[in-house]
C-alpha cells in the first residue's frame, strides 16, 4: 500500500496539484461497500443528461462527486469514468465563459465545496492521463478569487457568507481556511498562504475567547453557526460538519507552517464533537431522530455527519501520524458500521439516522445517501476492519 500510495501522490503532483498522499484503502471489505453503494448512487440518481445527481443541489453534488472521484482515486478505478467532464460542475469548469456569480447564485461556502471537487477531479483526471484536468484547476482559481475578494474588515475581518454581506458564518471561512491552505499547499502560491494565515488569526481571536462566550466557538469547543449584527456568537446550531472541515484546514495549514499547535487547536474541536455531537458513541445532528418530529432535519443538513466523517479523514491524511489515526480511526469505523446497521435499507439507500434503528424518523434521500458514503469511505481509509 505504501507503494501504490507514493506513486500515486508523485503522479498527483506532477502538474502542481495537491501534495497529498492518496493512501490505498486500508479495509478491502468496507472499500467493497463504498464501492456497492456509490454504484447505486450513480445508477438511481444521476442524470447523464443534466450532469446533476436527481434532487441535489450544487454544493451537495459538489461533495458527493468530490467522494465519487477520491474513491476511484485510492483504489486506482474507473467505474465513473467521464463523471467529471459530464457533471454540471465539469461543463462549466470546461466552459471559459462561465459565470461564477451566477453559477453560485453569490453563495460563496458554495464556491469552495466546488473547488474541492474540482482539485479531486483534476486529480483523477491528470492521473488518468485525461486532457483538460488543467482547466478544472483554472476554473477553480476563478472561483477562490471570487472567495478573496468578498473578505473585509466588517468583524475585524473574514469572509462573507453570501455576496449580499449580509451575514458572516463560520463554514464559508472554515472553507476559505481549507482551500487557502491546501491551495498553498498544491500551487506554492504565498497569496494562499497568507490569506490561510489570515484567517486563523481571525478566526482565532474571534472564535476561541471562550471565557467572553463571544467567538463561534463556544465554551464546548464547537463551532456555532455564525456572528450575528454585533460581531458575536449568534447561539445557533453546533452542525457536525463545522466541526470537521476546520480540523481538515488546520491539519494543512499545519504541513504549510510546521506549527504543531494548530493540529492541537483542531483536536479541541474534533474531541468536542466526539463528546457532543453523538449518541451511543455515533454522530447525530440536533435535528436528527428515530421518531417523527416536528423539525426534521432538512435536505441539506441530512449530508453534514458525512461531510465530518471526510474531513477528519483529511485531517489524519495531513497530520500523517499513526498516534492520531489510532486515535480517532475506530470512531470512523464505528460510523460506517452504524450506517451499515442502523441507516441502510434493503434498495441500499442510506438515511440521516445513524445512531439508532428507525422508528419513522429516518430520512431517505439524494442527500443522505452520500453522505453515508462518504462515512464508508473515510473508514476504507483509516478506520481498519476490526469492527466488520
Amino acid at each position: 500500500m505504501a507503494t501504490i500510495a507514493f506513486v500515486l501522490s508523485l503522479l498527483l503532483c506532477v502538474s502542481g496539484c495537491l501534495a497529498w498522499e492518496w493512501y490505498a484503502s486500508a479495509c478491502p471489505a468496507t472499500t467493497n461497500i463504498a464501492f456497492d453503494t456509490t454504484h447505486h448512487l450513480m445508477d438511481t440518481y444521476y442524470n447523464w443528461t443534466t450532469g446533476r445527481l436527481n434532487g441535489g443541489s450544487v454544493w451537495t453534488d459538489a461533495n458527493a462527486f468530490e467522494t465519487v472521484h477520491m474513491l476511484m482515486l485510492q483504489n486506482n478505478r474507473t467505474d465513473w469514468d467521464g463523471v467529471a467532464d459530464n457533471s454540471y460542475i465539469g461543463r462549466n469548469a470546461l466552459n471559459t465563459s462561465t459565470d461564477w456569480q451566477k453559477f453560485t447564485g453569490g453563495y460563496l461556502d458554495d464556491a469552495g465545496w466546488v473547488i474541492l471537487d474540482m482539485w479531486t477531479k483534476a486529480d483523477y483526471k491528470l492521473f488518468r492521463g485525461e486532457d483538460r484536468g488543467e482547466d478544472f484547476l483554472t476554473s477553480a482559481g476563478e472561483l477562490y478569487d471570487k472567495m478573496a475578494e468578498n473578505w473585509d474588515d466588517t468583524c475585524g475581518g473574514g469572509v462573507w457568507w453570501t455576496t449580499e454581506h449580509g451575514y458572516k458564518n463560520a463554514i464559508t471561512n472554515q472553507l476559505f481556511l481549507t482551500v487557502s491552505a491546501q491551495g498553498y499547499l498544491r500551487f506554492g502560491n504565498k497569496t494562499y498562504l497568507e490569506n490561510a494565515k489570515k484567517t486563523w488569526a481571525w478566526c482565532k481571536p474571534h472564535w476561541s475567547r471562550i471565557v467572553e462566550a463571544s467567538g463561534m466557538r463556544n465554551s464546548d469547543g464547537l463551532f456555532n453557526d455564525g456572528l450575528d449584527d454585533a460581531c458575536n456568537n449568534n447561539g445557533q446550531t453546533t452542525w457536525t460538519y463545522n466541526q470537521g472541515v476546520i480540523a481538515s484546514g488546520l491539519a494543512a495549514l499545519y504541513v504549510a507552517t510546521g506549527n504543531e499547535t494548530l493540529l492541537s487547536e483542531a483536536e479541541i474541536t474534533l474531541d468536542a464533537a466526539i463528546l457532543n455531537k453523538t449518541i451511543n458513541g455515533i454522530l447525530a445532528e440536533s435535528c436528527d431522530g428515530a421518531v417523527p418530529t416536528d423539525a426534521p432535519c432538512d435536505i441539506d443538513q441530512q449530508t453534514f455527519k458525512g461531510i465530518w466523517t471526510k474531513h477528519l479523514a483529511s485531517y489524519l491524511t495531513f497530520a500523517d501520524d499513526k498516534s492520531k489515526i489510532a486515535k480517532y480511526g475506530p470512531f470512523l469505523g464505528a460510523q460506517s458500521d452504524a450506517v451499515i446497521k442502523y441507516a441502510t435499507n434493503a434498495m441500499n439507500d442510506i438515511s440521516n439516522l445513524w445512531y439508532a434503528k428507525d422508528e419513522g424518523g429516518a430520512i431517505y434521500n439524494v442527500k443522505s445517501l452520500p453522505s453515508g458514503i462518504m462515512a464508508h469511505v473515510a473508514a476504507a481509509q483509516y478506520g481498519g476492519c476490526d469492527v466488520y
